[in-house]
């Protein structure tokens, strides 16, 4: 007769274990022991988890791993109610990462090659989450979206006036962001399309004379471009329309222009003409940010708050080596002066790196990365015999690109080189993310002697065009069954020495 008695006192006693977690002599409620776990890691909860039922109760809860997940940078776009059970969410994605890293590692993925023979020469080549746009000495814009295999390349066409029925003139550059495409040609013509609706372009503005330098906003749809000693900014309304927002004159050539990111109200560009930095708003027109006479800006690269610089100073005899400087935008201050090096710093990237560090290129053959809190390089290594041109780093890895045309993987944190992969040209673009790369040789030569850039005789040229490589290492995408990239065909190629399937069976849908 009491058993059952002894039963239902035990689970009433249970049910208030639960509602009032005991932290040995005092109880405190369920909420408040929440709040005080939510300051241990993944090894503490496993630990905690082990003391008592309550409180591998208190340590399973859906809400610590799913803030865990979220502090480590996993499905950040995924609400706590979309997941049964986030520990095992959590374990999966670092599983993942580790078998991506691996993947990186030892060069185990998918490669393939981006290219449109039709476009004779390869002139300039940009990314976004994937999807590339390349420009060619034909005059045509071409896209790949490398997020998937089975990818077709549409070509964005341009608006050409009534008296442009000759050959189309050559694309300076290009550049992609989520929503926009943008190519500058050598006539001084600039055409915008948009992504979501189709081939035709959404705007064009014409420049005087050939354009210089071309940028486009990370994200919203604002366009930088510079030709001669001017530098407009355009960007729609409200409704829509395209107009200028800002026309800058400058005394000097711009070399290099960005559009500083995150920068909503006002579009800020920031332009090197030579030995002068300028940072261009419509409120401050032409503010000089650095200016040294005699030294030129060898390469430029901004961020949200900041700008980074490479500047070619006098040489040794005058104690002056070449530095890269780095500058706070808001107060226009020098922030840090690094390095100290013979060569000229050819290539940086602030943007994509991680917080507080810097990566550069240089004539000198070197990669440094470079820690921003401590003004000191972290490391140097020795990549490129011909110079460094392209580099881009995460918190494990360096991806450098140089002149003697061989893309380099490194591992940052040990200094080695994990793997290379050579081709024909300089490698002028390298980005990646966690599970992709994308590079492109890009010829210096845009007309060279003796090759054959005829329609009907597109093989005799191939050591002149340049190519793009695109590299895939994500699990999924490699478990996926798909066709190989030497077996895709469009239909509409017209050359077999790249052995497209669909040339043997021309009617077979794959």
């Amino acid at each position: 007769v009491k058993e059952p008695n002894t039963l239902f006192s035990f689970f009433l006693s249970f049910q208030n274990e639960i509602n009032e977690v005991p932290f040995f002599d005092v109880h405190l409620p369920y909420e408040l022991a929440l709040k005080i776990f939510q300051y241990l890691g993944k090894a503490e909860l496993g630990k905690c988890a082990q003391v008592s039922r309550t409180w591998k109760v208190l340590a399973e809860d859906e809400v610590l791993w799913y803030r865990l997940c979220q502090q480590e940078g996993y499905l950040l776009d995924v609400s706590i109610s979309d997941r049964p059970c986030w520990k095992l969410a959590l374990k999966d994605c670092r599983a993942k990462e580790r078998a991506l890293r691996t993947n990186w590692k030892n060069r185990s993925g998918a490669v393939s090659q981006l290219q449109y023979e039709l476009g004779k020469i390869l002139c300039d080549v940009h990314s976004c989450d994937g999807v590339v746009i390349a420009g060619y000495t034909s005059g045509e814009v071409r896209l790949w979206d490398t997020r998937t295999w089975d990818y077709t390349a549409p070509i964005l066409e341009p608006v050409h006036g009534p008296g442009d029925a000759g050959p189309q003139p050559h694309v300076s550059f290009v550049r992609i962001n989520s929503s926009l495409a943008v190519a500058a040609y050598e006539d001084g013509t600039v055409s915008v399309w948009s992504l979501m609706i189709g081939r035709q372009p959404i705007h064009r503005y014409q420049h005087n004379q050939r354009i210089q330098a071309l940028a486009l906003s990370s994200e919203g749809a604002t366009v930088a471009t510079a030709s001669g000693f001017e530098v407009k900014v355009e960007s729609p309304d409200d409704r829509g329309f395209w107009q200028t927002t800002g026309t800058f004159e400058i005394q000097k050539l711009v070399n290099f222009l960005h559009l500083v990111p995150e920068v909503w109200d006002s579009p800020v560009a920031v332009a090197a003409a030579e030995d002068v930095v300028y940072v261009l708003k419509g409120e401050d027109p032409g503010k000089i940010l650095h200016s040294v006479y005699g030294q030129p800006v060898t390469c430029l690269d901004v961020s949200a708050h900041e700008a980074a610089f490479g500047v070619k100073g006098f040489g040794w005899i005058l104690n002056e080596p070449n530095q890269v400087l780095l500058y706070n935008l808001e107060t226009s201050q020098c922030l840090k002066k690094l390095g100290n090096s013979m060569g000229d710093f050819t290539c940086i990237n602030l943007q994509d790196s991680p917080p507080n560090m810097l990566v550069t290129g240089n004539k000198d053959r070197r990669v440094r990365v470079f820690d921003l809190r401590r003004s000191e390089s972290l490391c140097s290594l020795y990549a490129h015999r011909l110079g460094v041109c392209a580099v881009q780093m995460d918190d494990w890895k360096i991806v450098s690109g140089g002149e003697d045309g061989l893309v380099c993987v490194w591992d940052q944190r040990m200094g080695t080189k994990l793997w290379e992969m050579h081709a024909r040209h300089p490698v002028r673009y390298v980005w990646f993310n966690s599970h992709s790369l994308i590079t492109a040789n890009i010829p210096d030569e845009k007309t060279p002697r003796g090759a054959s850039i005829m329609d009907d005789d597109l093989t005799a040229h191939r050591r002149h065009r340049g190519i793009i490589y695109a590299y895939e290492f994500s699990v999924d995408q490699l478990a996926v069954e798909s066709i190989l990239p030497i077996c895709r065909s469009s239909y509409d190629e017209v050359t077999g020495y790249n052995y497209n399937i669909g040339l043997a069976v021309p009617y077979d849908h794959i």
